[in-house]
């Protein structure tokens, strides 16, 4: 469980260890990022069309449109770059990107279909186009192809981290919706949940690439760590970017608010308010007003305690320990690779 002290206010130093160490390379792009590793992506694309391919021809469909709509491959770059850190990334590289590709596609289908989402990354989910019944099975055919996929190439040792990050991100999501049911959580509650959702997995991918490598335990552990405090920022930026107001259309994002989930920039204005003014807020939350009027009261209420900066710089402070896990390791293209990787998560707009 994520510490007390892990997740109190960045000190001044760690804020400006951060800053210093982004001075050279501020808003890094993922493209930029790619780069160091482009050869290794391009080989790796190949690769993962092949272990997705099936002759069941619904499956096939399914996951032909999944692979069409794949993201920014931040988790297997993330892979890469551990790897490229400490060695050369080989065979063992490969299945651990993969894995944990696939880990997290199964994840954001099981995902939409508990919060009975339409929509991935501006597209239709798969419960929306194929019902809920296709999502789950071909979710758990992922998982399944997942295992499958490490006992054929007999990478045991990262398989075990796999099948922990699986158990560690079920067990944050059934958190999660518990304490949405309440509409109660506390600070401490909000770290050990997104510890296990979010940052979880992509501790899986800083520590499985470095064990592709033969890297000895005490290294793993470190990327390991680096991979957590790295997540633990991903998430809260995450949660301030619900708080923006779109520039193209002037509209609030604000998800969180309508599917009632408390986030730190809230749960910090709630912890400091009185009881009256805290209630008043809990019961705007739970209404079902859709309106952007919920939204500007809420981010009012945040703003008059300081909630935004309060998470500001505890996404700072964690982004500053992580750049400190990789202090002493090899000083090549992927360090700075890393530390640019940190960069872009505590700085995108999306």
């Amino acid at each position: 469980m994520v510490q007390k002290h892990e997740h109190q206010n960045a000190s001044i130093t760690s804020i400006k260890l951060l800053n210093l160490a982004f001075k050279t390379h501020r808003m890094s792009s993922i493209d930029q990022i790619r780069q160091h590793i482009s050869d290794e992506l391009k080989q790796f694309d190949g690769y993962f069309n092949q272990v997705m391919d099936t002759r069941v021809p619904l499956l096939n469909i399914v996951l032909k449109y999944l692979l069409k709509r794949k993201g920014k491959q931040m988790r297997p770059i993330l892979v890469f770059l551990s790897a490229r850190l400490h060695g050369t990334p080989n065979d063992s590289t490969y299945t651990a990107a993969a894995l944990i590709e696939i880990l997290h596609t199964a994840t954001l289908i099981h995902d939409d279909v508990v919060d009975e989402s339409n929509e991935r990354r501006g597209f239709f989910s798969i419960n929306a186009l194929w019902k809920s019944k296709v999502a789950v099975l071909v979710g758990d055919y992922l998982l399944a192809k997942g295992l499958l996929l490490a006992v054929e190439n007999k990478e045991y040792e990262i398989l075990d981290l796999f099948a922990d990050a699986v158990k560690e991100m079920s067990e944050g999501e059934l958190l999660q919706i518990r304490n949405s049911r309440k509409l109660k959580i506390s600070e401490s509650e909000y770290f050990e949940i997104i510890r296990k959702k979010t940052a979880t997995l992509l501790s899986c991918c800083s520590s499985s690439g470095a064990k592709s490598v033969g890297c000895p335990d005490e290294t793993v552990k470190k990327m390991q760590k680096f991979g957590e405090l790295l997540g633990l920022a991903f998430q809260i930026k995450d949660d301030l970017l619900d708080y923006q107001i779109n520039s193209l259309t002037g509209k609030p994002a604000g998800n969180d608010i309508q599917e009632k989930k408390l986030t730190l920039p809230l749960i910090h204005a709630l912890e400091k308010s009185g009881i009256s003014e805290r209630n008043r807020i809990l019961r705007i939350m739970n209404n079902s007003d859709r309106s952007s009027r919920k939204f500007h009261e809420v981010l009012g209420f945040i703003n008059k305690f300081d909630g935004i900066r309060y998470a500001e710089d505890q996404m700072n402070g964690y982004a500053s320990r992580a750049l400190q896990e990789l202090e002493g390791f090899n000083s090549n293209n992927a360090y700075g690779a890393l530390k640019s990787f940190v960069d872009y998560v505590i700085h995108r707009n999306k």
